[in-house]
């Protein structure tokens, strides 16, 4: 019994220094920046300093067409970059799931635009958007097609095309991970049953893929809210604000405008949007987790 007490307590000893760590790090930050939302701070003060104007700044914001604007430019490119890229890459990676000469060198190259470094992602995007010596108005003019004004009137989709190039490698990854560790068993007992490749794809393979495509899918859709820089490059947030997402807009907030106070009101915002959408996406997993399990049981019964 007296050691029963220390042995039970070991674990949360070790878990100790990175509990301590991650407050430091994670939850000091995060309060910092929520109790900055609540005054109106500029650079020039601290945090301190600042008076102290409640909900003014969370007010101001939801009333602010701009921030709206932003909102919805956000959104807009959050869902088409996430559903584009989910659809390729996960079509990719059921293309190339086969053993197939020169298959590793294939795989290793669609990888490669996700190791470039954003900054020179927007450059190279924006020199090929060029509206007289970029590489797409070339093409067109030489099949005889007038010159499109990619980072004008098309600025959203230009972008959003710039990051499907980008990021569609890293759905390839995980959905290709994911299939490869798919149960042969059940894969197996499809074949024996007479399932076509389609049938395999709709009826077993997706179905146990889903939760790791979803978790996929939360990733990106974070990582997609938070962009920054191939935007900052290619367009500046321009022409307007039709490329303005809100990482950009909290930049300029806090830069140009200079209200450090109005900034971390925006960013609280974006964290409580992430936070539910976040939730709402692990609540689906875990359901998907529950459906693929039982289809997993019904195979192994039928084997």
């Amino acid at each position: 019994m007296r050691t029963a007490m220390p042995n039970r307590l070991t674990p949360y000893m070790f878990m100790v220094p990175a509990v301590v760590i991650m407050a430091i790090a994670l939850m000091y930050p995060l309060g910092y920046m929520i109790w900055g939302s609540f005054r109106d701070w500029n650079p020039s003060q601290t945090i301190g300093e600042a008076e102290f104007v409640g909900l003014k700044n969370y007010i101001t914001l939801w009333n602010d067409p701009n921030f709206h604007e932003s909102l919805g430019v956000t959104l807009r490119f959050a869902f088409f970059v996430v559903s584009i890229e989910m659809v390729i890459g996960v079509g990719l990676a059921l293309l190339l799931d086969r053993d197939i000469r020169g298959i590793s060198v294939l795989r290793t190259m669609f990888i490669l635009p996700m190791m470039i470094a954003p900054v020179v992602v927007g450059l190279m995007w924006r020199y090929m958007y060029h509206p007289t010596v970029g590489t797409f108005n070339r093409f067109l003019e030489s099949v005889g097609l007038p010159r499109v004004d990619w980072l004008g009137d098309h600025a959203l989709m230009s972008v959003i095309i710039a990051d499907i190039w980008q990021w569609t490698p890293f759905i390839f990854i995980l959905a290709l991970a994911a299939l490869q560790s798919l149960p042969r068993s059940a894969l197996e007992a499809a074949r024996i049953d007479g399932a076509t490749a389609w049938q395999q794809i709709v009826h077993i393979k997706l179905p146990l893929m889903m939760p790791v495509l979803i978790v996929t899918a939360l990733l990106r859709l974070i990582d997609a809210f938070k962009v920054l820089e191939v935007i900052l490059v290619m367009t500046e947030g321009g022409p307007g604000l039709s490329t303005e997402i809100l990482a950009l807009r909290i930049s300029r907030t806090a830069t140009e405008f200079r209200e450090l106070g109005v900034a971390a009101a925006m960013s609280n915002y974006l964290l409580m949007l992430l936070l539910a959408l976040t939730v709402a996406m692990f609540v689906f997993n875990r359901w998907q987790e529950a459906r693929a399990a039982r289809l997993t049981a019904a195979v192994q019964e039928e084997t």
